[in-house]
């Protein structure tokens, strides 16, 4: 999985420029504030349909411009195929795939993407969130159903927390709690099983990495945490679903008080464990950013096992966020696909990996 060129027109600060990519590491250097990492946004999106770094597609088009465009030549599944996407503020963006309508959970057919930025290097000692939102993520372009069901729950998250937050001033709106409530069990249902799946997966995948970057000192394990009446998150949905029934119909009352949602898979989390102790409490800094790695490079062997394929890796600016020691690890990992690496300095990292560099200043690409 490749992406061979791309090009931007009114994207973020660029005007109008193009970049060709080799098919193993590109190193992008340049100064802050650049372009750099805006050039590893527009290729994030290629996958996802939205920016890593806002929810409002207003803000990556240029200002003065009535629109942004991010067209790409990308070879995947053993074709050439053209990506195109158009940004226009105040509009639903258009998504076209060898020029057929798509939507952004389609892209996942094309693209898929693995990003490392240097707040994923919090990953273990962040809050729950964070861990969903890498689930989330990967779980999305391997999975695209779940892209639906996960709006879907967030939709119902939000009416129902409107619903708990507003109640007391009109007490009518309890007639609609129920409904919320079931459409977020059911949801729930469906979100725990692809996440215990993944999870599983990801704890197959990062333990041997973390073992062979630490040379054997650690073991890494990940444990799905989820509602505490789910039995069982690898059971049927309709178990699944009864289970947290019951943990709703007992915290009714305290959400009421608390107006706050207490059941649902917005509370999931995945435990990080290193020589079998909580990472989140007693790893040590060095300790959590091989942890993270680990989780990272694992990611990037699912998409591999499912797809047949790398994924694309961005590496946005994380190296430099690494002792000497880790960054060899991370570059002698990223062999066999396409990896983008932003930096402020070379630093030998294309000599050492035999990658193509990039030079980016005020929007310029050369």
């Amino acid at each position: 999985m490749i992406v061979r060129r791309i090009a931007l027109s009114s994207f973020r600060n660029y005007a109008f420029e193009t970049a060709d990519f080799d098919a193993g590491t590109n190193v992008i250097c340049g100064e802050n504030a650049q372009g750099k990492t805006n050039l590893l946004e527009a290729v994030y999106m290629l996958a996802m349909g939205r920016s890593f770094r806002t929810r409002f597609d207003k803000e990556l088009v240029s200002f003065g411009s009535d629109g942004a465009d991010i067209l790409a030549d990308v070879y995947s599944h053993g074709r050439e195929q053209t990506v195109n996407l158009r940004l226009s503020p105040g509009r639903p963006k258009r998504i076209l795939v060898n020029s057929a309508k798509k939507t952004a959970g389609e892209l996942a057919d094309t693209v898929n993407a693995v990003l490392f930025c240097p707040d994923d290097l919090n990953l273990i000692k962040e809050g729950a969130a964070v861990r969903r939102r890498l689930m989330d993520n990967a779980i999305c372009q391997i999975r695209p159903r779940y892209a639906e069901i996960l709006s879907d729950f967030n939709r119902l998250y939000e009416n129902k927390t409107r619903i708990l937050k507003d109640w007391r001033e009109k007490p009518s709106l309890l007639d609609a709690l129920d409904e919320f409530s079931d459409g977020m069990a059911r949801a729930s249902a469906k979100l725990i099983r692809y996440r215990a799946a993944f999870s599983m997966r990801l704890n197959e995948a990062a333990a041997p990495i973390h073992r062979d970057f630490s040379d054997g000192r650690e073991e890494l394990s990940i444990a799905y945490k989820t509602v505490s009446k789910v039995r069982d998150p690898f059971a049927s949905e309709k178990e699944i679903y009864y289970d947290i029934c019951d943990h709703q119909e007992s915290h009714r009352q305290a959400e009421l008080d608390s107006a706050q949602c207490l059941t649902g898979a917005h509370k999931d989390d995945l435990e990080i464990s290193v020589n079998g102790k909580p990472a989140r409490a007693f790893a040590s800094q060095g300790q959590t950013r091989t942890a993270a790695l680990s989780l990272k490079l694992a990611e990037r062997e699912i998409f591999l096992k499912e797809t047949g394929e790398y994924p694309i890796l961005l590496l946005d600016d994380v190296l430099s966020e690494l002792d000497a020691r880790r960054q060899e690890f991370v570059l002698n990992r990223i062999g066999g696909g396409q990896t983008l690496i932003t930096c402020c300095e070379d630093e030998g990292i294309s000599r050492r990996t035999g990658g193509r560099v990039l030079f980016v200043e005020g929007g310029r690409i050369r």
